[in-house]
């Protein structure tokens, strides 16, 4: 399941890559020949945040978020895994309480519009809630793998790989 769910962010990331890419591309031609396409720099701009988003959950799912583990590679690994999950837990709360806060500026932007694009804003500020519960759902997921492998003997993080800990995107 899990699985599946990474392969079709992959490809909703990829087609949004892509069509920003067409966009911003299309723009520029158009442009050149005296034509602008003023509504392909805002549609550019909106897919563009939704696609930080969900970098940023696959960055979490993967482990792959730079990170400054000076001090904390040196703990033992029980002491290491509870400062994890507890640093996870309020990440978790910071989370919330943006998804929250982006839910209510989604339904006060819901009649403004966002540029020349005739869209509404709310799919801009949309990308925040929505984007903050698809990072805490990898965060918890991750927190729940490192919790199930020290039960199991293993030495799992949640924040940082262990060799062989993360999946090879390859494998997603």
């Amino acid at each position: 399941m899990l699985k599946r769910l990474a392969q079709i962010e992959f490809l909703v990331a990829s087609l949004l890559l892509g069509i920003i890419v067409v966009l911003v591309f299309a723009a520029a031609i158009m442009r050149f020949f005296g034509h602008p396409l003023i509504w392909s720099v805002d549609m550019a701009q909106l897919l563009f945040i939704w696609l930080c988003f969900f970098g940023a959950t696959r960055a979490m799912r993967e482990k792959g978020h730079l990170g400054i583990d000076i001090l904390v590679r040196h703990l033992p690994p029980p002491l290491r895994l509870r400062l994890e999950v507890v640093l996870t837990l309020l990440v978790l709360v910071f989370l919330g309480l943006l998804a929250y806060e982006g839910y209510r500026l989604t339904m006060l932007n819901r009649q403004r519009l966002f540029g020349d694009s005739g869209l509404s804003y709310a799919w801009v500020t949309a990308s925040v809630p929505i984007g903050c519960l698809m990072i805490g759902a990898a965060l918890i997921n991750n927190l729940l793998r490192a919790v199930a492998a020290t039960r199991g003997g293993d030495v799992q993080f949640v924040y940082s790989r262990v060799d062989g800990d993360a999946q090879p995107a390859s494998e997603l």
